[in-house]
Order: C-alpha cells, then structure tokens, then sequence
C-alpha cells in the first residue's frame, strides 16, 4: 500500500464525539468514560472545538461490546463471543447445534472442542493427586448437612491453593487446569448414601443427605487413588446392573459403538477415574444403580448446560477473567452467582414439584398451590425461547428411553398439559433435569449441582477468550443517584 492510499483511507479519518458515540451506539458522555478508563483515546486538533477519536480504535471497541443503551431503558453490557448463540428456539456452540453434539459427543469431548477447536474422540479428564486430596480433606471438614454447592465452591479453593502455577494465564497453563478442575470437583462430593428411590415405589425424596461418603482410609492413606475411588461394597460393576455397558458406551463418545479400528478397552467401573466423567458424577448423585439410557441423560445433560450465552455467572466469570482472575477464582466467580435462588436453583423447585404430583396424584392441585400463592409453576417458560427449551426437547427425547423415568415424565406432561389450558407455557431444562433427578432418586440439589459441573466448561471457554481481550474491559459506569454534594460531615 502507498502512502497515497493510506492517506485515502477512510478508517484513519478522526471521529467527532458525536459519531465515535453514534459508532458505538452510546451517549457522549459514555464516549468520554471510554477515554477515562483508557479504552480510547482522545485527541484535541488545533483550532479544533472539541476531542476527536481514531475511527479504527473505536471500531474496534465496538467489536469487542462496546455498551448499547436503549433509549429510556437505561444501559445494557453487550460483549462479543463467538461461543453461544441462541436463534429461533435452537441453542449452538460455534455454530454446530447444541442438541446434536449432545447426541454424538461425550462432555469432554464437546468441552475440549470448545477449548481448541479440535474434537478429541475418547478424551478423559483426570484429577491429580495433590488437588484431588486437598479438595477433599477440605469438603471432609465440612459439617455433615452441607449442600453439594458449598462443597464445590469449598473444592475449588482448596485445589486452587495446592496448585502453585495457578497463576499462569497463558492459553496451554488454563487448558490444563480446566481438564484437572473439573474431575476434581466431581471426585471431591461424597458417594450418596443409600436410600428410597422412586424406582423402589416411593415418591418421596431419597437420602438424607450428603454424607454417604464411601471412600477407603486405607486408599487415602496409600497415597493411590485408584484405592480411594473403588466403590462400596453392592456399587461395582458386579452390583450395578450394567456400569460396565454403560461405560463402554460413554467411552465411545457416550453414543454407539466405537469408531472402525478403534483399539478395544475394558470398561472402567462406575465411578472410578480412569473412565467418563457422566458414571463419576452419577455416584456422586444417588446410590441408585447406573444403566445405559439413564448415563446417556445424564452426559446429555451435561453437553447441553455447557453454557448459555451471557447468564448471571457467566457475566461475573468474564468480569473476574477480565481483572485478570486465574481460573480457579472465575469458576469461584461462577459458583457465587449460580449460588442465588433465581439462577441455580431452578431445577430444585421443579424436582421438588414433580415429587408433589406423584405423591398427590394430580398435577391440577399442585398448579392452583403454586398459582394461588403467586408463584410461576417451575420448569416452565424461558426469556430467551419462545417456544419449548431445545435443551428440554432433547432431554425429553432420551428420557422415553428410560424406563424408570415414566412416572416422573409422566407428571412433567401433566403439569405442562395443565398449564397449557390457561397459557402457554412451555418446559425449559429444568424441568427436564427433574425428571432424570427424580427418577434417579437424586437429591433436589443434584439438578444444581449438574447444572455447575457442566457450567464450568463453558466458563473457562469464557475466560479464555476474555484473557484475549484489553483487561479491566468489564467496567460499566456508575449513575450516582445520590444526594448531591457538598453534602455536611455525618
């Protein structure tokens, strides 16, 4: 290019306050808090009535979310990712259709595609042995009744602190610890307990609570986790049913047989560490026995709640990676947000509804109570659908296949049915994660405590493309509504 062109170019042409707001679709003023936080820079030309802004650099801040601002709704924070998109009552990662992966590829397998760009088929996750200890010597000193999410948030910490390199941000460093974190998390819950199920003809909740742990002090005090990670006596791969089978099937990419010329390998037990993350968590979940169809849910599930676009804990994950946060401490950033009652904790009050069906009998009676306490019926509706949750449409589809699950589909199409005569109210994920906790004989919290697990691939998908962006980006402006100064000493 001459010096001719890039005279002639129109991008190095300088932008008045009014056009680099206009670009950025802001008021001034925000232009101008752009200027004070160092995301743009300003120039005052000679004999010039006011700054003037580079063309490319503002351009370039509106690629990367520069602020939308409605007019009379005050502001909204709009970032750019090119990881979730949901169009049409479809939800995909990088384009390919979330349900469709769910249906071909393992939860490993779609989260490292999420990392790199590259589908390792057979992909395993493994803790190690220093994080895996720590985590768990820290969730053992919890007392007895603590919940699954206390547990994770208390696990991530303790892994953070026996991790010295925790501090390294570059690409290769974070794709290690997201690949170690998230079995950590998983092998650090206690085994469940063994209790009623719905399968056993109770509607009621099963387990009294978290504290079923299994876990050998002999294996913990060789050092080896395969000792440590053997299941209770009745829970291997004799007493299950099938683990191996399902297994075997999971480690296919938890669809099918195994590709043509792919080697041959025994079976991992249920819950060992060595084998799918979906049997590992499930004997976290419920004493229940694993089979094939209900393992498949349940990796399913998992693939399908990776992420979803910009939700509450996702936006406090990218604020914290944006502050430069290491990974241990933006999934942290994760769990405090998905902690709250009106984003985690959804799947709790629909499990906890389908149980009053079936115990109850009607779905009718159950609806008037939550309507006549001026309550919305939980697992129905979603802000971002119009119609039914595409997550809950494919949850639903592998759940017909699973025996045990019919009463409790059963009663999620009758409160859906009953609903449907007023408004049109269609089931979201949380609904469907009910069914596959209630017909388990999981606990209310395991709906929550999926829901975590798989959110945690997406957030480090999350840091690391903020990693890439201009750090302390994620700083909105304060509107001071306050008394105005100077205001007297108190």
């Amino acid at each position: 290019m001459t010096d001719h062109d890039v005279a002639q170019d129109p991008d190095e042409r300088r932008l008045s306050t009014r056009e680099a707001a206009d670009r950025l679709g802001v008021k001034p003023e925000t232009v101008y808090a752009y200027v004070s936080r160092g995301q743009l820079t300003s120039r005052r030309e000679p004999g010039g009535r006011g700054s003037t802004f580079d063309a490319r650099e503002v351009d370039a801040l509106a690629r990367r979310g520069g602020r939308r601002e409605p007019s009379g709704a005050g502001s909204e924070l709009a970032v750019r990712t090119g990881i979730t998109l949901i169009d049409r009552d479809h939800c995909y990662f990088r384009g390919v259709d979330t349900s469709e992966l769910a249906a071909h590829h393992s939860y490993e397998e779609v989260a490292e595609w999420l990392w790199t760009g590259e589908m390792r088929r057979g992909i395993r996750f493994t803790a190690p042995h220093d994080a895996l200890t720590a985590a768990r010597r820290a969730v053992d000193a919890l007392p007895a009744h603590t919940g699954p999410m206390d547990r994770l948030q208390v696990a991530v910490i303790a892994a953070a602190a026996a991790d010295p390199l925790r501090f390294d941000l570059s690409e290769r460093a974070v794709l290690d610890t997201a690949r170690t974190l998230i079995p950590t998390l998983v092998a650090a819950l206690p085994r469940r307990a063994a209790g009623r199920s719905l399968a056993q003809g109770g509607a009621e909740e099963v387990g009294a609570g978290w504290a079923g742990d299994e876990r050998a002090a002999s294996g913990r005090a060789a050092g080896g986790l395969g000792a440590a990670e053997q299941a209770a006596p009745g829970q291997g791969a004799a007493g299950q049913g099938a683990p191996g089978q399902a297994a075997a099937e999971l480690g296919t990419g938890g669809r099918g047989a195994a590709e043509p010329g792919a080697a041959e390998k025994p079976a991992p037990e249920l819950g060992t560490e060595d084998g799918p993350l979906a049997p590992r968590l499930w004997s976290r979940l419920t004493s229940e026995p694993a089979d094939p169809p209900s393992l498949r849910v349940l990796d399913a599930a998992l693939v399908l709640l990776i992420d979803h676009d910009l939700a509450a804990s996702t936006l406090a994950v990218r604020v914290a990676a944006s502050a430069r946060a290491h990974p241990y401490a933006i999934v942290s950033a994760g769990f405090g947000a998905l902690d709250g009652a009106l984003h985690g904790a959804a799947s709790g009050l629909a499990h906890r509804m389908l149980l009053e069906v079936l115990d109850r009998g009607s779905a009718a009676a159950v609806v008037a109570d939550h309507l006549r306490a001026g309550r919305r019926v939980p697992g129905l509706g979603h802000p971002l659908y119009p119609g039914e949750d595409p997550r809950a449409r494919a949850l639903f589809a592998l759940l017909e296949d699973v025996p045990r699950a019919r009463p409790a589909l059963q009663a999620a199409r009758d409160v859906i049915t009953t609903t449907a005569r007023h408004k049109e109210w269609h089931a979201n994920v949380d609904l469907a994660l009910a069914v596959l906790t209630v017909a388990a004989g999981m606990p209310a919290e395991a709906g929550e405590t999926i829901f975590a697990v798989a959110r945690t691939a997406g957030w480090i998908a999350h840091a690391l493309e903020e990693y890439d962006e201009p750090p302390l980006r994620m700083r909105p402006s304060g509107q001071y509504s306050g008394p105005r100064p100077p205001q007297p000493l108190p």
